[in-house]
């Protein structure tokens, strides 16, 4: 199985040539973390030399120093420096998983033109880092995924439309559970589907290192000076988000920010570590990513759903050997505020939403059925 990225790149333009800014931002991150061009340069391996020479040629171009530099401190980055710095951070945040979703989609080409249509498993889920886990660990054992990021709704709806074999959703656990499943039950069919646990997490209110405008609670939101950057409509996370605002009694539109959308939730946590928002709602290991504050308000649980006879297909029994492993909890361990102790078990959908309404549900279309036979 070949292994594929694809990165995002930024080109300064000068006269009638182009080059590419990769290099410098990499630097310059490494000379923020190490507060030192030496270490930078060491950490990088090219000399320092070359390291000075690179922010020196580069703040010729743009215009501006890229570092603050005095006799007997350290180095930092000027307000250009970290305002590039965080400006890549926040592109790499927002398109990264969506340019991954590529890579794994071509993968996928690739592998179906080598051994056949059937040879590769279709998995639409809400993105989460747990399941970007149980991406490379699958990857590093040359097992073959086709992963496309989508809300909640949409990787279920695709299953009950046959476009994926595998879908990730999250409900939230506790007294919305019940209210959440409301958007998804048209979906589920307890007679055909199987749960697979893939992790409990907590989902919180992101705000900026230091909590400056004191926000702790829904409340907060709303007050006029409070910019919130929100995730996709139809996502699982704004799913929850509004049943809380409900139960509440809150109105989503006194909050500055509110139908904005982004795809993932790094997106959300570097568009507030980028100062382009004040708070959001989501993951708490996005907010550690990004060195924010966090605030949790609620804990859900993440399934990977599929038909029953999906079960019997080797590479699902794979992915619960993957996620019932050591080596993949140890790894998961370090997620924070994710708990894969369950991963790997096997539910009914009555086993686990008990309160699913009964009886016969609408039907959604004949589904587009395929055999995968890794």
């Amino acid at each position: 199985m070949l292994k594929l990225s694809i990165k995002p790149d930024w080109l300064l333009h000068s006269g009638d040539e182009s080059a590419s800014v990769a290099r410098l931002l990499e630097l310059l991150r490494a000379i923020e973390e190490e507060r030192s061009i030496s270490s930078a340069a060491t950490r990088l391996g090219i000399s320092y030399r070359h390291a000075w020479g690179m922010v020196r040629s580069a703040g010729r171009e743009f215009g501006a120093p890229l570092l603050n530099m005095s006799r007997g401190k350290r180095a930092t980055l000027s307000l250009l420096g970290a305002k590039l710095v965080a400006a890549d951070r926040r592109i790499q945040a927002r398109i990264s998983p969506l340019l991954d979703s590529l890579a794994s989609e071509l993968e996928a080409e690739i592998e179906r033109s080598r051994a056949g249509d059937a040879a590769v498993l279709r998995l639409h889920a809400s993105h989460g880092y747990a399941i970007e886990l149980l991406r490379d660990f699958l990857a590093r054992r040359h097992v073959s995924i086709d992963l496309r990021y989508r809300g909640s709704m949409e990787a279920l709806a695709s299953l009950a439309g046959g476009s994926c074999e595998l879908a990730g959703f999250h409900v939230p656990a506790g007294e919305l559970q019940g209210p959440a499943l409301q958007f998804y039950v048209k979906w589920l069919d307890p007679a055909q589907h199987r749960l697979i646990q893939l992790a409990t997490r907590r989902q919180g209110i992101m705000t900026a290192p230091g909590n400056p405008k004191s926000l702790f609670a829904l409340a907060d939101l709303s007050r006029a000076e409070v910019r919130f950057i929100n995730r996709q409509f139809g996502s699982g996370t704004r799913i929850l988000l509004d049943l809380l605002l409900k139960r509440e009694g809150l109105d989503s539109a006194q909050i500055a920010g509110y139908d904005s959308g982004e795809l993932t939730h790094s997106a959300v946590a570097a568009t507030i570590a980028s100062g382009f928002a004040d708070a959001g709602f989501g993951v708490e290991q996005g907010a550690r990513q990004f060195k924010l504050e966090f605030i949790p308000v609620v804990s859900e649980r993440y399934f990977l759903v599929c038909r029953e006879e999906s079960l019997r297909l080797p590479v699902v029994k794979r992915i619960r050997e993957v996620l019932a492993g050591k080596q993949f909890r140890a790894e998961a361990a370090r997620l924070a505020g994710i708990d894969v102790i369950q991963a790997g078990a096997l539910l009914s959908v009555r086993e686990a939403f008990p309160e699913l309404p009964s009886g016969p549900r609408p039907r959604r279309g004949a589904p587009t059925r395929r055999t995968v036979t890794r």
